[in-house]
């Protein structure tokens, strides 16, 4: 049994090796989890070569990323990536895309992303699936004397794009095929940006149920150490307000005084590196201090029935699939085979293993 609306993001956090994800896709496989997502950070997590890994040690999961920048490789580098991974894996796999981070953008030279460049790269990818040769292309995404893969393709191969804000949102609705929401989202929130994608997906003319949007719901059972379970909570939530906590914020509808409090606090002004990944428990613990517990409830934690119970309140939200973030999938067992007892399988029949491919 494949449960298409359940996801894993393998390597999640700051894995030791690359290598563990091979072990985390055979037993996402066996215990029936349909999409493996992909995240990307610049040391041993380079996007394209993991989404080769997974594909080659994978007969059935889905693969996507979550996300990827499209400013960080030519295009005609990205679009044979994602051919070459159509073609690998029977159609399994979705490039996923993403804002990033300015902060990092700056640090490292390139320049911002901007909707126009995503809406102008997205079509130049479609057109390179599909065969066309685009000579003298001039728009947002660049200048490009010529661009080609193949005359022979005629390939449809779905993007996943994942979005914060109402333009970013509205965008995936209108040009993408699946979005990828942020952790931690309040159930508000949850309801709000499903409405904002499909209201963009209907007046683009399209079909709103067609374009998938998938909660991204920590998931962090008791069964857990309790360090570990600090890490996976506290820690990555204090990593995301280092890294963008005004966005955060804004889109949760949260006190910024509170933002504001947590970066002036010495232990996070004076943090090298990201929480998550270097603070020891004791620091954690101090960490914990500063952020409401309001801001740590929308996860999934507790036993694995509380966990199912989230899970399920994801899915009446409106999310069309539930992506249990934050942990592998042995941490993971539990929870899932709880909730394969109870599924409604009628209910998720009509979703391919892709995650972004349209609803049958």
């Amino acid at each position: 049994m494949s449960m298409n609306e359940l996801g894993f993001y393998t390597l999640a956090g700051a894995p030791e090796s690359p290598r563990d994800l091979l072990a985390e896709v055979a037993s996402a496989e066996r215990m029936g989890l349909g999409s493996c997502f992909i995240s990307e950070r610049f040391n041993i997590k380079e996007a394209a070569t993991l989404s080769g890994a997974v594909g080659a040690v994978s007969e059935k999961i889905g693969i996507a990323t979550a996300a990827t920048n499209h400013n960080t490789r030519h295009p005609i580098v990205t679009a044979s990536y994602a051919s070459t991974m159509h073609f690998l894996t029977g159609g399994r796999f979705s490039l996923g895309l993403g804002r990033g981070i300015d902060m990092m953008f700056d640090a490292y030279g390139m320049p911002r992303i901007k909707t126009a460049q995503l809406e102008d790269f997205v079509g130049l990818m479609r057109r390179l699936w599909r065969g066309e040769t685009i000579l003298k292309h001039d728009g947002p995404a660049g200048k490009y004397p010529m661009l080609r893969l193949d005359p022979d393709f005629d390939e449809h191969i779905p993007i996943t794009f994942t979005a914060f804000g109402p333009n970013s949102l509205a965008f995936a609705g209108r040009y993408c095929d699946a979005v990828v929401l942020h952790t931690f989202f309040t159930d508000e929130t949850l309801a709000r940006c499903v409405r904002t994608v499909k209201q963009a997906a209907e007046e683009a003319g399209r079909d709103p149920a067609s374009v998938r949007v998938w909660s991204c719901l920590a998931t962090v059972g008791d069964h857990i150490p309790p360090a570990i379970q600090l890490k996976k909570t506290v820690g990555r939530m204090a990593t995301y307000l280092q890294a963008y906590g005004d966005l955060m914020v804004r889109t949760n509808n949260w006190d910024p005084a509170v933002l504001e409090r947590f970066r002036a606090a010495p232990i996070v002004k004076n943090f090298a590196g990201a929480i998550d990944h270097k603070a020891t428990t004791a620091e954690l613990e101090q960490v914990a201090t500063l952020i409401p517990e309001a801001w740590l409830a929308p996860a999934a934690t507790g036993s694995p029935q509380a966990c199912v119970r989230v899970i399920n309140e994801q899915l009446d939200l409106g999310a069309d699939g539930v992506i249990l973030h934050g942990a592998a999938p042995d941490e993971l067992a539990p929870v899932v085979a709880e909730y394969a007892q109870q599924r409604d399988a009628a209910r998720f029949a009509h979703l391919p293993a892709n995650p972004a491919a349209a609803p049958t």
